[in-house]
């Protein structure tokens, strides 16, 4: 059974995902747990931070080393699984089951976070490796629905909405909970059950409307085995598409960069920015949230104007410049309020675009959910890479500005890369 592509109420509500799940990256990622982690870990006499080593399985990390090691971690486990798990999503036509398993082992993971505490370091380590792998495994079949619900030409647009209410949904919760904190000395844990509440809670519309494709052959035999001869087929046939081939490969690359951005912005402004308070932290994350939306919204209409290459082409120009300025020049607060107001603009863009481009090069096809699953596999192992690099350079070095050397590199590369991709009709 075929899904209707255009449908205005199956595409509303799959955008409304990125609304309920968004707010994980936000509030636990990027603005408070970072900072909670980050209090929490360290060893402070009169305000001032005189140890920021933690230990487990009596081995000695920085705090903010071990907890890139743990984010990586759980990116490997996705990696691993989502390529099986999609080619057994694309031949039951249970994208959706699997969609839904993610969101709630990611949701009851976040309100888990309550309980973190650093006398049971392994514990609380597992609460995030967990609420890391349910949100990006849920992702893997979100987004290979869009090729389904919709044509094409609209792929830009739609794939902008979805992160522009995702940038406004969280942006919406991190102030609720920044004025309960600040205002009403709410304990910053009880923000992590919020998030569970508003991920798992506005999923259900999205759950509600998305259709369960029933294939039309059931087919015998071992399902898991028929997932990868589905996989195998996929990676067959990109092998010949050179578009999505060259694109891939670009993506990869520069994914290191912008995803290790995202994850790790925050704690890098606590460790390396003299002078920023914790409620200025945030609220530079809300900067970056607000001005995110535009800049989904810009990149589209670049892509439109221009092209989608040539949009990812600026926008990862952008990054290069924002990541040399930082390791040269960001000392002060009022540096990186600029740096992070830079990163808004290009952080839903690049985003956005790459998720549409790679939906515009896929061949004709009923196995989305495999070939996200490249997609997705790509995205997961460059931040790893990236994870990995930033936390050892900052362990080798002792200091977190030097991993940025590694960033700018990522990014070079996959600029370089982006300019082999030939052009195509859809892009």
């Amino acid at each position: 059974m075929s899904t209707e592509k255009g449908n205005k109420k199956i595409i509303n509500a799959w955008t409304f995902y990125d609304w309920a799940n968004s707010a994980y990256p936000l509030v636990i990622t990027a603005a408070i747990f970072p900072v909670f982690y980050e209090n929490v870990t360290s060893t402070k006499v009169n305000g001032v931070v005189v140890s920021d080593t933690v230990r487990l399985f009596d081995v000695a990390f920085k705090n903010t080393e071990l907890y890139s090691y743990i984010v990586a971690l759980s990116f490997i486990i996705v990696s691993l699984s989502s390529p099986v798990l999609s080619g057994i999503a694309d031949y039951s036509g249970n994208k959706k089951r699997f969609m839904q398993f993610f969101c709630y082992l990611g949701a009851f993971s976040c309100a888990s976070l309550f309980f973190f505490s650093p006398h049971h370091l392994g514990l609380g380590l597992l609460s995030i490796l967990f609420a890391s792998v349910g949100f990006w495994g849920s992702l893997v079949f979100y987004n290979a629905y869009l090729p389904e619900i919709a044509e094409p030409v609209d792929h830009d647009r739609i794939s902008a909405k979805g992160f522009s209410m995702g940038y406004i949904g969280s942006a919406l919760l991190l102030i609720v909970n920044l004025v309960l904190i600040t205002g009403f000395d709410m304990d910053a844990r009880y923000s992590f059950v919020s998030v569970a509440v508003w991920w798992a809670g506005f999923a259900q519309f999205t759950f509600a409307r998305l259709p369960v494709k029933q294939r039309s052959e059931k087919g015998k035999g071992n399902v898991i085995l028929k997932g990868f001869k589905e996989l195998w087929h996929v990676w067959q046939e990109l092998k010949h598409i050179k578009p999505l081939k060259r694109f891939l490969s670009s993506f990869f690359i520069y994914s290191m960069g912008v995803q290790t951005v995202m994850l790790m912005a925050v704690l890098f402004a606590k460790k390396e920015i003299k002078g920023m308070e914790d409620s200025n932290l945030i609220i530079s994350v809300l900067l970056i949230q607000f001005l995110g939306v535009a800049g989904a919204f810009l990149f589209s209409r670049l892509s439109k104007r221009f092209g989608n290459i040539k949009a990812l082409g600026v926008a990862i120009f952008i990054w290069i410049i924002i990541c040399v300025s930082t390791f040269l020049f960001v000392y002060t607060p009022t540096h990186f309020y600029i740096i992070a107001c830079s990163v808004g603009l290009v952080m839903g863009g690049i985003q956005s675009l790459s998720r549409s481009t790679y939906s515009k090069l896929l061949p004709e096809t009923q196995d989305h959910a495999s070939y996200f699953s490249f997609y997705d596999v790509s995205e997961k192992i460059g931040i790893v890479i990236g994870m990995i690099s930033f936390g050892f350079i900052e362990g080798v070095t002792g200091g977190m500005r030097n991993s940025i050397l590694a960033l700018i590199v990522f990014f070079v590369i996959g600029f370089v890369l982006l300019l082999s991709v030939p052009k195509s009709k859809n892009i």
